[in-house]
């Protein structure tokens, strides 16, 4: 967790996406055929830069970006475009962050210092995970998801979490995950953040129940139910020195026993050389954009075409 929150408010026309129906316009996701068109958009009340490639031939992909940089819906399509997917990114943003951000700019941060938990990380990183359905829902009313198409999901730092938060809860279903220098949780979280502060956390009762609900490491089976289960991959950076890979060691531990046999390919940890908690170098963006890119490539479902491990 980092102490400075900061949020970036994006300055693209906002284009409300209501079930009332409304004028007669361009389906939202159809393809121009040639250009990349970008999109911001209000999916039921989430913020979200919409990115559709000029051929879309895989369900949408939902990405969240983190606290620290990428800390907004641009700063995280910047960084990771993944035009090479032909499938339509949706950059959605945290609550409390962005158009959400409270009228206090330091009121995050202060929230932060009461009680991490249910001041910030229950209502941004859960708040998070339960909008899914919501975006789902209106991506479905704009045809650019079809009723029961799984998709893809992929989260930074805290928007790590709130992913994996996402797999374990179901409530929307997704063919293919990614995190990035994830938090696998609260607990987590809160290590993080005593080591960046020097300061203790007082756990409470609630905060506890937070803490067991959200550890994506003991929610494995949860994670990787399914048939086959999601494609998981967790990039993490050797110098992380914000979260700690000891999490994601314990997550994918965790996760082997429920990706036996055929399934064994569907579930990755890679340990990235030199890389940081933030992309700070070209190579650093190079290293992420190619891991990123090839795993939704690979088992992103296409028409026709079944995800698999036959497929990379």
């Amino acid at each position: 967790m980092r102490r400075a929150l900061v949020a970036l408010v994006c300055c693209l026309p906002v284009l409300a996406l209501a079930a009332d129906g409304g004028e007669t316009r361009q389906p939202m996701c159809a393809p121009s055929g040639q250009d990349v068109r970008v999109i911001e958009a209000d999916l039921d009340g989430v913020p979200a830069l919409v990115r559709i490639p000029p051929e879309v031939r895989m369900p949408p992909i939902v990405l969240w970006h983190g606290f620290g940089p990428p800390d907004s819906e641009a700063a995280l399509m910047s960084l990771l475009p993944l035009d090479e997917v032909p499938a339509v990114k949706v950059y959605a943003g945290l609550p409390l962050f962005g158009r959400r951000a409270l009228d206090d700019p330091g009121a995050l941060a202060k929230r932060q210092s009461e009680d991490l938990a249910t001041g910030v990380y229950q209502p941004v990183v859960m708040g998070a995970a339960h909008e899914l359905p919501r975006v789902a829902a209106a991506l479905r009313r704009e045809g650019c998801l079809a009723e029961g198409q799984a998709i893809g999901l992929f989260g930074f730092s805290a928007g790590g979490a709130a992913a994996l938060y996402a797999l374990a809860e179901r409530e929307v279903p997704v063919a293919v995950g990614v995190v990035l220098n994830a938090s696998i949780g609260l607990g987590a979280s809160v290590a993080a953040y005593e080591r960046a502060t020097g300061s203790t956390y007082a756990w409470t009762p609630e905060s506890r129940a937070l803490a067991a609900r959200t550890d994506a490491a003991k929610r494995a089976a949860d994670i990787a139910a399914g048939s086959p289960p999601p494609a998981v991959l967790v990039v993490h950076g050797a110098r992380d020195a914000m979260i700690a890979d000891e999490g994601v060691r314990a997550l994918h531990e965790a996760l082997v026993p429920h990706y036996a046999g055929a399934q064994a390919c569907r579930l990755r940890l890679e340990m990235v050389a030199e890389l940081p908690h933030a992309m700070q170098t070209e190579d650093d963006v190079a290293a992420v954009r190619e891991r990123v890119g090839h795993w939704f490539l690979r088992f992103m479902p296409q028409a026709g075409d079944g995800p698999g491990c036959a497929h990379g």
